[in-house]
């Protein structure tokens, strides 16, 4: 079988476009041309060209040396960290933007939780002298500081979701009223594999180009192309859909998805939408979501912004249906703990949510020859107030 999406939108039974009326047109005008803009050779050339010049791709994968000594396995990991920015996620907005400016509009929305998407989002948008309008969460405004910063100096307006938990779930509802009440001028960069049909298969096309690099650079180290295991953290699973894409029917190689325990699956704060959710529809898509007996959305936790979704994108709501990937939950003290510890280790300051997907190692047993690459999403640059208020830095 696939696990790509099908021409109707679908991974299986998840995904879908489950819109109000309002934003039909927009999403359908999205759905007609986004694979025949994105084939055009004057778009893959402009694409390609900023993903070397501006972002810094191809992004190094590196033997980890001494996580892989105190392993038993070869630990490689990729550096997304390094990308403009400080994580994958300008690959999309970078994508999305020139998708936006090939479709004439004029004006940039977009919604973030930990920020970096929203810091992706202002960067295109002042490189291509674009309105930037991003909605955040007010709970996320405070404890992403640093980005809220970085957003504004880039001329983006950064407005607040002050509704339920006000995290990234209210900051993308907040986006979507804005889309709605301004269908024509305005284009809607989503940040992760979520939201109507053509949006989690565009957004996850774009970040292939992660898996894409994995493979050229493991032949060139190992004379080899696929690794055996593939570890990525998920909240809405961007990063991760990048990371698997060129595996999805290899079933050589072993799909490990990490998600955020919060302070324990079964406490109440949590964001491990696998363990916890049930078949639902969230900001467009049909997927796993967390939800209370009578099917209202409940509120996800964990200490990292970037993972604090009550849902999770459909390709990784198929991969965990079909037992394609395994799904491993991380408390917040796992992952914190790793972020000390892949910074001593190997000189890498993770961010928390990157973090998340390291604890793996504590969790599963390798063989000595195995090839295991964990992607690096991002940097803690964003984070260090997290990490100083947590350890007493």
């Amino acid at each position: 079988m696939s696990y790509n999406v099908n021409e109707k939108g679908y991974y299986g039974e998840f995904g879908g476009a489950f819109i109000p009326e309002m934003l039909y047109p927009n999403v359908e005008e999205l759905r007609q041309n986004y694979l025949k803009i994105t084939a055009e050779p004057a778009f893959q050339a402009e694409f390609d060209d900023l993903l070397k010049e501006y972002v810094g791709r191809p992004t190094p994968l590196y033997f980890a040396k001494r996580l892989s000594e105190q392993y038993n396995t070869k630990i490689y990991l990729k550096r997304e960290d390094l990308c403009h920015t400080g994580a994958h996620k300008i690959n999309n907005t970078i994508g999305q933007i020139i998708l936006a400016k090939r479709l004439g509009k004029t004006r940039i929305i977009a919604e973030t939780g930990a920020g970096q998407h929203g810091v992706a989002t202002a960067t295109v948008c002042a490189l291509m002298g674009l309105e930037c309008i991003v909605y955040m969460g007010e709970v996320d405004i405070k404890r992403q500081a640093p980005n809220v910063a970085r957003m504004k100096m880039l001329g983006a307006e950064v407005r607040p979701a002050k509704s339920g938990s006000k995290t990234l779930k209210d900051a993308t509802n907040e986006a979507i009223r804005d889309w709605i009440n301004n269908p024509v001028d305005t284009y809607y960069i989503i940040g992760s594999v979520v939201g109507p049909h053509p949006y989690p298969d565009m957004v996850a096309r774009f970040q292939s180009v992660i898996s894409k690099e994995i493979k050229e650079q493991l032949l060139e180290k190992e004379g080899r192309e696929n690794p055996d295991y593939v570890i990525a953290c998920v909240g809405g699973g961007s990063n991760a859909a990048g990371t698997y894409y060129h595996f999805l029917d290899n079933e050589d190689v072993t799909i490990i998805a990490v998600e955020a325990a919060g302070l324990g699956v079964d406490s109440g704060e949590s964001a491990a939408t696998s363990a916890l959710g049930k078949v639902g529809v969230i900001h467009g898509s049909k997927t796993l979501l967390m939800q209370t007996t009578d099917g209202q959305i409940t509120e996800p936790y964990s200490i990292s912004a970037g993972l604090d979704y009550p849902g999770v994108g459909p390709m990784h709501a198929n991969l965990f249906a079909t037992g394609r990937a395994k799904f491993i939950s991380i408390t917040d003290a796992q992952a914190m703990d790793w972020g000390i510890k892949l910074s001593q280790m190997e000189g890498l300051i993770p961010a928390i949510e990157s973090a998340h997907a390291f604890a793996v190692l504590d969790e599963m047993k390798f063989k000595p020859e195995d090839i295991v690459v964990i992607n690096l999403s991002g940097r803690g640059d964003k984070d260090l107030n997290t990490y100083i208020d947590y350890f007493k830095l």
